[in-house]
């Protein structure tokens, strides 16, 4: 397993990372031998960093990481994240102090390695999506500088969806330790620059601001929720619903897009598209980690696999442009 550095500090984790909320649905599901042997066998894999929330499961994902955790006697690197709901948005300092002792509690943990401020920002506010202004980025901030002299928390991070313009705006005011991107095969944009004409959100190579700044890149939805599988059908454990991030208006028009990547495979460069989704993922320099949504051990094997295999090398990379072009 490869290790990477996060954010300034040094910490080093996987680049590839346990996803732990419902995209893959293991730790926010109830089969608990289910949890242990694939967080087992992702720890024996060397995966060393867990992405969790606040939000998924409604808490089932924190409280259930945090007793597999404690049951594997583990050491491994949590992320966490909190959301500010509408009613919290005018005592947002307030509201993520609290809860970080509810994440603490429900990880078990006495200090939280990284704390992420989980709503998509905006220039206005639009709560009734849980998009916070930038300006809104100034309490949270007040708030994780608080929980780190108190020593709940060793690093804090922002997430970089929601209106491009904020996000780059956030990222100038606040130079977090980290921030979290959504980066795939579907939308390449937080990385490469993007014809005129492309059709999904451009995020203005947002990971190449980042990474100038030594700020750590969590790069998320790699397999665009399931869609880069290039298969309609979901895993029984997995999220039955999909709602695509800065791709297609639905998961089946993101599927179908998938399915131009296909002359990887035909070609030799990879044995499936998920797997060259992964390798073109791990082929970005920018990335400290990027956390997958596991549905079944056998999937996570799959994901540690293509790492073992590198990135995909440059002259596939190089035909990707003429894929982009076309969308």
């Amino acid at each position: 397993m490869e290790y990477r550095t996060l954010g300034k500090k040094g910490l080093r984790v996987s680049v590839l990372g346990f996803g732990c909320g419902g995209m893959g649905g293991i730790l926010t599901g109830e089969d608990d031998a289910l949890m242990v042997s694939t967080v087992a066998r992702a720890i024996e894999a060397g995966i060393n960093y867990f992405d969790t929330a606040q939000i998924y499961g409604q808490g089932r994902s924190e409280e259930n990481l945090g007793r597999v955790l404690h049951e594997l006697k583990a050491d491994v690197v949590v992320g966490t994240k909190v959301q500010i709901q509408a009613n919290e948005i005018d005592n947002i300092e307030q509201t993520i102090l609290s809860a970080a002792e509810t994440s603490l509690r429900r990880l078990r943990r006495e200090q939280l390695d990284l704390f992420q401020f989980h709503n998509p920002l905006s220039l206005e506010r639009h709560m009734e999506r849980h998009w916070a202004r930038v300006d809104d980025l100034e309490q949270a901030v007040r708030a994780f500088q608080r929980l780190q002299a108190a020593g709940k928390i060793r690093h804090w991070g922002i997430n970089g969806i929601g209106e491009t313009e904020a996000i780059h705006q956030g990222l100038d005011r606040t130079n977090p330790g980290t921030i979290q991107v959504c980066y795939n095969l579907l939308n390449p944009s937080a990385w490469y620059r993007v014809p005129e004409e492309f059709p999904f959100q451009d995020y203005r190579e947002l990971m190449q601001k980042a990474a100038e700044r030594q700020i750590g890149v969590i790069a998320f939805r790699i397999l665009a929720g399931g869609a880069l599988s290039g298969e309609l059908d979901r895993h029984p454990v997995a999220a039955t619903v999909v709602d695509p991030i800065a791709s297609s208006l639905e998961y089946a028009a993101d599927v179908a897009l998938a399915r131009r990547f296909q002359f990887l495979v035909s070609e030799g460069w990879a044995e499936s598209i998920a797997e060259a989704a992964i390798r073109f993922a791990l082929s970005c320099p920018g990335i400290s980690t990027l956390p997958v949504g596991f549905s079944s051990v056998e999937q996570l094997d799959e994901a540690v696999r293509a790492v073992e295999k590198g990135p995909l090398p440059m002259v596939a990379t190089e035909r990707l442009q003429d894929i982009w072009k076309k969308f």
